[in-house]
This record gives structure tokens, C-alpha cells and sequence, in this order.
């Protein structure tokens, strides 16, 4: 009987080695990169869920010294103005350009890459971009406040005793909408906005309804329109309350704030009320940026505060009780920033306590930095980069 022999492919040996040793090092190579994320994840992790209570200056530039002026966020810096005039400083402290004048109350507003700065009860506002100098505006009354959009566009409220005036300009300083009003007609207005592109106005008057204090809410539309006082496209009278303040997320989305709630409106042609939330607190002081609403509130039975974010759906972002004054409050780049004297408060759009002690030297602005912890702070001795330390 003859005996069969198997013979074994050495060639297929050899191939089938090499298949499980590629498995092996796939296997210890994705474990590796593994390992690596989760190092990373939690090192990331440590580092923001951290309460810090000191700073560490990384660079310090004395070319933007204060010499008596203040601070203002501005695209990719900051302005520094004063009576005397204004300057733009990059983030490294750098005179980007700079603008002389002569204004007895300077006020700064601000909006994408377009500010302005006005004389409270003068005539005179100056419209600025990156670049400098857009034009000046020369108003026939007083200055009363005024706002910016994006595109340059100014509107103003003039102090006229017996026919308050809002008057829009190019940043020329030409005329585009003359608006008058009256206290026995639509009210005295309190408040207004202009949309990022600068084709809406909206104004609030205060004013009386069945008896009884309310403020009238009024968009105008000038965008398509020869009519000197723009086209009314919308209009709601909100009794026993004040809305004082008002702003454009975007070109469609609107909010007015008032003493105990906040309306929110959207839409172009026609804006209309989207959602209205009730603020059952007392209201100490309000801020808010593209993304956020923010209120500081006074607690009620405990001492302190809360500080109340909320998203532009109007839901709840982030609520934190925390004690102590703070003068200067604002949210940029998902943080929370309050400062008063040396002393700053930070907390993340998470809710995280980033930040809770006191600086070297008195804070003048605060600007959030691309990089962990990272920090602009603008003082009496210049612009230093500070990160957050234990």
C-alpha cells in the first residue's frame, strides 16, 4: 500500500506570517494611537476643567500704554481712545493707525470690522474700519446715542426737545433716513439697532397704551425704498414694560431686552416675535455677543449672584451663582469675562470656572487668545499675553 506525502507550500507559509504579523503590528499600532488620544484627551480635559487663581505674563508690550485712555475689542485688536483721539493696536500691541480729535465724552460702539466713536452730547461721530478713517459726521443736534452695523451705517438718536429725531448716515456722513417722532405720536425713543447690512432699523419708543407706560417696537425698512423715513414693515406695543436695549444677532434675528424678559424676532422683510422669556429676577446688568445673551441677576434669598447665558433659540446655556462686584462684564469667543480693579472672573460657555483671582495691575480689557488658557490684558502700562496658572 503506497503511503501519500503532503507536501507544504513553503511559499504559503512564508505568505501567511506575514499576514499575521501585519495584523500584530496593525493591532499595537492602532492601541498606540489609542493610548496617545486618550493621554491627550485627558490632559486636554485636566487643563479646562481647572479653576485657576493665577497668571503668568508670556509677553509684555508697553507701546500701547494707557496714558488715561480706555480699551475696546475691535476685529483683530483692540481700539484705545480717548479725548484726544483714537488708535487701533493689534494683538501684539502694534499701532495699526492712528486718529486724532478733539471729543469731551467720547463713546465707542462697535460692529464686525466697522466702529465709530461719537460725542455724547455733541455733534460730531468718526467712522472707522481695519484700515483707519471711513468719514465724519456732523449732526444739526445734540448727540444722544447712536448705533453701527457692519457695513458702516450709522444711525443717531438727536436730542430734540420738541421732535426727537433718529437719523441714519453713510459713513460719509450723507443722510439716508430722517426719522421724527413725537411724544404725543409714536413715543420718545429709547432704544434702537441697525441688521449687520444695514437695510433695518429698529427703534423702541417709550410711550403710553390704555392708560398705562409700554414700549412701542418698530422695524423700518430702507433698503429698497425712496421714502425718507423708510418703510415700517413692522410694529408691536408692549405694555408695562421697558425695552430698553436692542441688538442683530444676524440679518434675521433680532433681540430686545427688557426689565423682566427678552424678545426675540426673526426674519427679513417682515421680522415677527419668535420667542419671548421671562426673567423672574431682578436684572443688574446685561451683555451678549452673536451667539449669547447674557444677564447678571440678583439672587434672591442667598447673597451673590447668577450669571444666566442664553442661546439665540432662546433656551437656557448656562447658569452659575458666583459673589462679588464686577463693573465690566462681556462673553467673546465662548467665554465669560467679568474684571473689576485687578480682579477677573472667568467661566467657559461649559460652565467651567476658568478663572478667580486678582492681576498684578488694574485691568482696562480682557480678550480671549487662540491656545489654552491664553489671554490679552490690556493695562495702565501696556498690552501683556498672560495664560492661567495654579
Amino acid at each position: 500500500m503506497g503511503v501519500i506525502v503532503e507536501l507544504r507550500d513553503p511559499m504559503g507559509d512564508l505568505q501567511e506570517k506575514i499576514k499575521v504579523h501585519r495584523r500584530r503590528i496593525r493591532r499595537k499600532g492602532i492601541l498606540t494611537i489609542l493610548t496617545i488620544l486618550a493621554a491627550v484627551i485627558s490632559t486636554f480635559l485636566l487643563i479646562e476643567v481647572q479653576t485657576y487663581g493665577q497668571t503668568r505674563v508670556t509677553q509684555a508690550d508697553g507701546r500701547g500704554g494707557n496714558n488715561g485712555g480706555s480699551y475696546v475689542q475691535f476685529s483683530t485688536g483692540v481700539l484705545k481712545y480717548s479725548r484726544d483721539g483714537i488708535a487701533f493696536l493689534n494683538k501684539k500691541g502694534e499701532e495699526q493707525w492712528n486718529q486724532p480729535y478733539q471729543i469731551k465724552n467720547p463713546l465707542v460702539h462697535v460692529a464686525g470690522n466697522s466702529a465709530a466713536t461719537a460725542d455724547r452730547g455733541g455733534n460730531d461721530i468718526y467712522v472707522f474700519d481695519k484700515k483707519g478713517l471711513r468719514g465724519e459726521i456732523h449732526t444739526n443736534y445734540p448727540i444722544e446715542q447712536f448705533a453701527i452695523s457692519e457695513n458702516g451705517i450709522v444711525s443717531v438718536l438727536l436730542k430734540n426737545e420738541s421732535t426727537p429725531q433718529v437719523v441714519c448716515y453713510d459713513a460719509a456722513g450723507n443722510v439716508l433716513v430722517e426719522h421724527r417722532t413725537s411724544l404725543s405720536g409714536q413715543g420718545y425713543p429709547i432704544g434702537m439697532s441697525l441688521s449687520p447690512n444695514g437695510t433695518i432699523l429698529q427703534i423702541s419708543y417709550l410711550c403710553v397704551a390704555d392708560g398705562v407706560e409700554a414700549t412701542r417696537v418698530a422695524y423700518y425698512d430702507f433698503a429698497n425704498t425712496d421714502e425718507e423715513y423708510g418703510v415700517p414693515v413692522a410694529e408691536e406695543i408692549y405694555k408695562n414694560q421697558v425695552i430698553p436695549v436692542s441688538f442683530f444677532a444676524n440679518n434675521k434675528t433680532s433681540v430686545l431686552i427688557g426689565d423682566g424678559a427678552f424678545l426675540i424676532y426673526r426674519g427679513t422683510n417682515q421680522p415677527e416675535l419668535s420667542k419671548t422669556v421671562e426673567i423672574e429676577k431682578e436684572i443688574k446688568s446685561v451683555f451678549y455677543d452673536k451667539e449669547y445673551i447674557g444677564f447678571i441677576l440678583q439672587n434672591v434669598g442667598t447673597e451673590g449672584y447668577e450669571l444666566r447665558l442664553y442661546n439665540m433659540s432662546g433656551n437656557l446655556a448656562l447658569s452659575r451663582d458666583f459673589e462679588g462686584e464686577y463693573s465690566n462684564i462681556k462673553v467673546s469667543n465662548g467665554n465669560v469675562i467679568m474684571y473689576d480693579g485687578k480682579k477677573s472672573l472667568i467661566y467657559s460657555e461649559l460652565g467651567v470656572k476658568k478663572f478667580e483671582g486678582e492681576m498684578d495691575k488694574e485691568i482696562m480689557e480682557i480678550l480671549p487668545l487662540q491656545g489654552i488658557n491664553k489671554y490679552l490684558v490690556m493695562n495702565a502700562d501696556g498690552i501683556e499675553e498672560i495664560r492661567l496658572v495654579k
